[in-house]
């Protein structure tokens, strides 16, 4: 095992002298190609290249002598050291920070980045990372081969955002630029590189102040708002625009299924009023939401603008509007029935929820998610309101939750 291990942050600084005393004293050093090209590395160390981390570190673990290991910005931060420091390897490291990239890059940019949102995108969660910028107004992405710029900026179609690409921070190289979305595939980015992704109103607890990244309990307290929060019906009474699968204990109980959660993407079809799509965002989850009726779609619209959250609204008939959405991780049925339900399971997101009136309707929609692979729980729901001044029944609903958990994509 190495006598010493000592991770040197690098953000093109000159070296401490505590760096360049670890670094003078390494046998072994590791590092990405422009590291291990620095001047003070030893000419007789034994240089290891930084493509695997966990290689590196095996390497590492074996070696008689002191190591070091230079890395990007701050290398504690979405860096080597979690690797380095796992209990596979047995190692101990000393760190010598530096300033991380994303400081950095919102350096370059003239921005404050304490209400940002911060993801690493690679192939296996660039995916995540996109549903990330689709529901924040400011994010920075680490991003890595075959997941830069230029795949950050196809799967966002139909999302505005503005791209700041840091490309090479702290090198000869380095480049800043300012380029909207859907021109990001059009040019060829420099790895590594640093993607500030800016874009809609600014979101409820996302303009700084306590906590970094977006407050989780910024805007009323709840899960689900009242009914009356959503407008006038067309008798004028609050909430009476609501659907009946809209309504504030079945919404909750929807939520409560669904999960939605940051780096979700979450498909509402039929989105009514727009209640059930802005508390889904509201926890932190990017949203689709879907309706033939254009002025649902503006309800739906106005909903995200008074709580301060991104999403996404088409107009459109389901099932066929849904052909070209990108992939849900969970789906919310309010409209449609059955041929929208199965549509939507065609899709195979890890959970899906609608309401049926009937129980044969009810019979109907399960069997089809079952032949789909879901296994499916169903529950009557009734829910009775009271007058308090009389405790008198005001009105009662009845509906059929059923909810599809798909076995091999659970939780």
């Amino acid at each position: 095992m190495a006598d010493r291990v000592t991770v040197i942050g690098w953000d093109g600084s000159p070296l401490t002298d505590t760096a360049r005393a670890a670094l003078g004293a390494a046998t072994l050093v590791a590092g990405a190609a422009h590291h291990l090209a620095l001047p003070e590395v030893p000419p007789a160390a034994e240089r290891v290249r930084l493509g695997s981390v966990a290689l590196a570190a095996r390497r590492i673990a074996a070696h008689r002598g002191t190591a070091v290991v230079l890395a990007d910005g701050d290398p504690g931060f979405f860096g080597v050291v979690r690797t380095l420091r796992a209990p596979e390897f047995g190692l101990e490291v000393e760190v010598v920070p530096a300033v991380s990239s994303v400081a950095a890059a919102f350096a370059r940019a003239g921005m404050p980045w304490d209400d940002a949102q911060v993801v690493v995108a690679h192939p296996r969660t660039l995916r995540r990372a996109v549903n990330v910028c689709r529901a924040h107004t400011k994010v920075a992405v680490l991003t890595a081969p075959g997941a830069g710029p230029a795949e950050l900026g196809l799967l966002l179609e139909g999302v505005h955002r503005t791209f700041v690409i840091c490309e090479e921070l702290g090198t000869e190289r380095e480049q800043v630029t300012v380029v909207t979305s859907d021109k990001a595939a059009d040019h060829t980015w420099r790895d590594p590189n640093v993607v500030i992704v800016i874009g809609g109103p600014a979101g409820a607890g996302e303009g700084g102040g306590w906590i970094a990244g977006r407050d989780p309990g910024a805007g009323p307290r709840g899960w689900v708002q009242p009914d009356a929060s959503y407008g006038e019906g067309p008798a004028g009474r609050p909430g009476g625009g609501l659907g009946e699968g809209e309504r504030q204990l079945l919404r909750a109980a929807q939520l409560a299924r669904l999960g939605p959660r940051v780096g979700d993407l979450v498909w509402d079809i039929g989105s009514g009023s727009g209640a059930f799509a802005a508390e889904a965002a509201r926890a932190g989850a990017a949203v689709i939401a879907v309706d033939r009726d254009p002025a649902a779609c503006a309800r739906t619209d106005s909903a995200a603008r008074r709580y301060g959250v991104q999403l996404q609204v088409v107009h459109g008939i389901a099932p066929h509007v849904l052909e070209n959405l990108p992939e849900p991780d969970v789906v919310r049925v309010g409209g449609g029935g059955a041929a929208v339900v199965s549509a939507a399971a065609d899709r195979r997101p890890q959970r899906i929820v609608t309401h049926a009136g009937t129980r044969d309707a009810a019979e109907l929609i399960g069997r089809d998610l079952t032949e789909h692979g879901y296994r499916v729980e169903c529950a009557l729901l009734q829910s009775v309101e009271l007058d308090t001044r009389a405790w008198t029944e005001t009105e009662r609903s009845v509906a059929f939750l059923l909810t599809g958990v798909l076995p091999e994509r659970a939780p």
